[in-house]
């Protein structure tokens, strides 16, 4: 195993050993740009045959599949491989309403600012464009939208662009049908100023959206959208994730991926209340790498070590203590 003091900093001692009595300085987080680099994404064949006909037909494509698959880090891939700018992202919460995807209008500061501000007051220095909207702002010409966008977006236009509605089925129930006129013609109007923006057709945003499933879309909406179902990655896929996602050191070798890969799908298959998906597995695979273990053949010592690493997969008290009781406790006796 590794140097301890390179990975477990934290020592829960009280008044004891702290970081400063071990001469040790907390280092900085360094994040792993490679976890979320959208060249290391992989798809597999179907999904990129479902993309290809959204891509032919001008039509939403809408993802499904377990929580952790990858759904949203597709539109960075396509983003990135399609040379666009990066993806507009609008994350659905519960309270959404079909206004939101495009603008949102800022009643109360508004108000105030009217009732204190003596010099005049335009209604457009309250909207703020959402995903949707900045997808038709980009489309059209420069001089008719730069006005209305952002200081990073100005000048990138006319241009196509991926707008990713994330967690559509989390919205009240109307939401999809209240936007299927607008996902159609690609266009939207501010009630508030009366200005109407349309899309030019020949840049015509490319729209994803996910599902969890946890309600039912109304089938009005699923008629109109490009269907796929993102199944969970197979041992082959598993690897090759691990090597394009988080660049394996020597020292874990790839027997130990091996190992490591059979083991969670040994895990996913217990039946455990919330089983861990491929975001989970690149946690638990990086706490591995860090502390050098091989799960097939654990070194002495290493029972505990095992056993802290299941807190990345587990997500509750049950399923944690049957990980624990089913791996760890034949290896510490």
């Amino acid at each position: 195993m590794s140097d301890d003091n390179d990975f477990r900093l934290y020592k829960g001692a009280g008044d004891g050993e702290t970081l400063s009595s071990r001469n040790m300085r907390l280092p900085l987080f360094e994040k792993s740009a490679s976890l979320d680099d959208p060249a290391g994404y992989i798809a597999e064949k179907g999904l990129c045959d479902a993309v290809n006909v959204a891509l032919a037909l001008g039509q939403p494509l809408l993802l499904t599949g377990e929580p952790g698959t990858g759904k949203t880090q597709l539109a960075a891939s396509l983003a990135y491989e399609l040379g666009l700018p990066e993806p507009l992202v609008f994350n659905v919460k519960t309270t959404s309403g079909a206004k939101d995807l495009f603008y949102r209008y800022d009643a109360l500061r508004h108000f105030h600012d009217s009732q204190f501000e003596k010099e005049r007051i335009e209604v457009e220095d309250y909207i703020s464009y959402e995903a949707f909207g900045l997808a038709v702002l980009l489309s059209m010409e420069p001089e008719k939208a730069d006005q209305f966008l952002s200081a990073n977006l100005r000048g990138k236009g006319p241009t196509r662009s991926v707008t990713l509605i994330d967690e559509i089925d989390k919205a009240p129930r109307d939401l999809p049908n209240d936007v299927l006129n607008e996902i159609e013609s690609m266009s939207f109007a501010v009630k508030e100023t009366g200005r109407v923006f349309e899309s030019d057709s020949r840049y015509r945003p490319i729209l994803i959206l996910t599902s969890n499933s946890e309600k039912n879309l109304p089938d009005a909406f699923l008629r109109r959208c490009v269907f796929y179902h993102i199944s969970f990655p197979d041992a082959g896929r598993l690897k090759e994730i691990v090597r394009r996602r988080l660049n394996p050191p020597t020292a874990f070798t790839p027997e130990m991926l091996e190992h490591a890969v059979h083991h969670f799908q040994e895990i996913r298959e217990m039946g455990l209340k919330k089983p861990p998906a491929t975001a989970e597995f690149l946690g638990w695979i990086r706490i591995l790498q860090k502390v050098e273990i091989d799960v097939k053949n654990p070194k002495p010592g290493h029972a505990e070590a095992l056993a802290f690493s299941y807190a990345t997969l587990a997500k509750t008290k049950e399923d944690f203590e049957r990980l624990r009781q089913t791996f760890v406790e034949p290896i510490s006796k």
